[in-house]
């Protein structure tokens, strides 16, 4: 009974590759297009996940948000999202300071021009994922 279902696990392993690569196309497309959209805006995909996951997670305006919550949500190593929030910082969009109660942290927060930024191009944004995920 083992080896049937062995045998079995390795019938199913073409479909679940297939779908992988499915996963990892629609992924690809979709992140290209975002990129193409709102380049204009001078953002990329991942500039705006952490703009539209700060403007949900800290909507009112000078709410912060840690960016170790951050870290799980989006797809970038720590290492890689300290660099895009730096750079958002620098371009004016967000602001960071250092958490009071634990010195290792970072809270994060949406400037007004962040926030304005983040609804001119959420629409863009949005549009591009019902193109390319057919919604």
């Amino acid at each position: 009974m083992a080896s049937r279902t062995a045998g079995a696990r390795l019938e199913e392993g073409p479909r679940l590759e297939e779908r992988w690569r499915d996963i990892l196309s629609a992924h690809a497309r979709t992140m290209c297009e975002i990129d193409r959209v709102l380049h204009p805006h001078g953002l990329g995909a991942s500039d705006f996940e952490v703009l539209d996951i700060l403007a949900t997670a800290a909507p009112g305006e000078g709410e912060q948000c840690r960016v170790q919550n951050l870290v799980g949500r989006v797809h970038l190593s720590q290492s890689a999202l300290s660099r895009l929030i730096a750079r958002l910082e620098k371009d004016g969009l967000v602001t960071r300071s250092v958490c009071v109660e634990d010195r290792r942290g970072v809270w994060v927060a949406l400037t007004s021009k962040g926030r304005d930024l983040h609804t001119e191009v959420l629409p863009l944004q949005r549009a591009a994922l019902a193109r390319t995920l057919g919604a």
